[in-house]
């Protein structure tokens, strides 16, 4: 088996333990249940996780060249083994974005713009859960709700940064500068989205207007080359030698 085939027969399970991750990590952050409903929230943790490990074992040694794989793949390897960044792993909804983009095209810029709205919309949702989690019970903590860390969020990642809300913990500043290190990159692809679109357009208008030129010569070619068939025509019919008047 080739691991683009254990990808594709992977995607759609994979990405439904992401989705049973995020749900299941999500109501332990915001509803801190207890109980049998706490336990059935880590068993569903645990489970996803274990899936995530076996798939990257799976994938590592499916790869052609693993040392390379592996290099590449190092954030993977550190959300699999340590313990404290599982959360992190619901980031493989992402794949859930490949779906989305064969309904805007296969254009490379739809591509593109889905890939960046989809994480955009993870990462606010992944960066909120982890940032109350950080901080919900710490002195002189101002993230104490979902709703405040959902705004802090948004704020950080469109980078405004209107200041109301700050992290007052290591682990809530660690998020935050990876969530700005995020928004500088979401801007950037935005930024080069537009500018690839100006420049198509731009080159489709000098596109149809060397068109148009290449008719316009087009045509005066073809004109001329009937014009000059008809002074052929014209001084083959005239006769070798013609009367002369007399004098």
């Amino acid at each position: 088996m080739t691991q683009a085939r254990w990808h594709q027969l992977t995607e759609w399970p994979m990405a439904t333990a992401a989705v049973a991750f995020l749900s299941a990590y999500a109501w332990s952050v915001i509803q801190q249940p207890t109980g049998d409903p706490r336990a059935l929230v880590d068993a569903i943790m645990g489970v996803t996780w274990v899936m995530f490990a076996i798939d990257y074992t799976v994938r590592f040694s499916l790869a052609e060249r693993r040392i390379q794989w592996f290099v590449r793949h190092l954030h993977e390897l550190v959300l699999v083994v340590v313990p404290m960044l599982r959360p992190l792993q619901f980031l493989r909804l992402i794949t859930l974005i490949g779906v989305f983009q064969r309904t805007v095209g296969g254009a490379l810029r739809g591509k593109v713009v889905a890939f960046a709205a989809g994480s955009t919309v993870l990462m606010i949702l992944v960066s909120s859960l982890a940032m109350l989690d950080a901080e919900r019970g710490k002195s002189g903590a101002s993230i104490t709700s979902f709703t405040d860390a959902l705004w802090w969020a948004v704020a950080t990642v469109t980078t405004v940064g209107y200041g109301d809300y700050a992290p007052v913990t290591d682990t809530g500043r660690l998020i935050a500068l990876g969530l700005m290190i995020a928004g500088i990159a979401l801007l950037g692809v935005v930024t080069a989205t537009l500018a690839s679109w100006l420049l198509q357009r731009v080159a489709e208008q000098d596109e149809a207007s060397q068109s148009v030129t290449r008719a316009e010569v087009m045509a005066l070619t073809e004109e001329v080359s009937a014009l000059r068939a008809e002074l052929v025509t014209a001084r083959s019919a005239r006769p070798d030698h013609e009367p002369r008047l007399a004098d």
